[in-house]
């Protein structure tokens, strides 16, 4: 119970109070491993504007390779986060665009944004801290 004066946390308040079985726990740890991966944070990103062509979400995608675009695109395609719209043109048209699911996870994207964008010094000060007494430590 929180102490008088205090408010549990915004996190804290969707926890569910009994725990995941194994195989449930595995379920979401996949599920999270894949749409928090950032090259998919990423192209999530790019196309929460709408439907991009395949060398358009690469450029703004900055720094991932061809073969991760397209490993990337192909996963959210499987998972039905992106759809892929072949047009029979010369040469062939393929525009990719986020789904429904692909529109409800740019959604939870935002606040770890948000939170992300807020606190990166914070986290890059700990890290140089960290790093700073582990050289100290040798």
């Amino acid at each position: 119970m929180a102490q008088e004066g205090t408010f549990p946390s915004e996190a804290n308040i969707f926890v569910p109070d009994s725990s995941l079985s194994p195989i449930d726990c595995k379920g979401l740890a996949d599920v999270l491993a894949s749409v928090g991966d950032k090259w998919t944070i990423m192209v999530v990103g790019a196309l929460s504007k709408g439907a991009l062509r395949y060398n358009e979400v690469q450029r703004r995608v900055s720094g991932i390779s061809q073969r991760m675009l397209t490993l990337t695109l192909k996963r959210l395609e499987t998972d039905g986060v992106v759809t892929r719209t072949l047009y029979p043109s010369v040469p062939p048209r393929v525009d990719y665009e986020l789904t429904e699911l692909g529109q409800t996870l740019r959604g939870a994207l935002v606040p770890l944004h948000l939170w992300a964008a807020k606190n990166k010094e914070v986290i890059a000060r700990n890290r140089m801290e960290v790093t700073r007494k582990s050289h100290h430590e040798d």
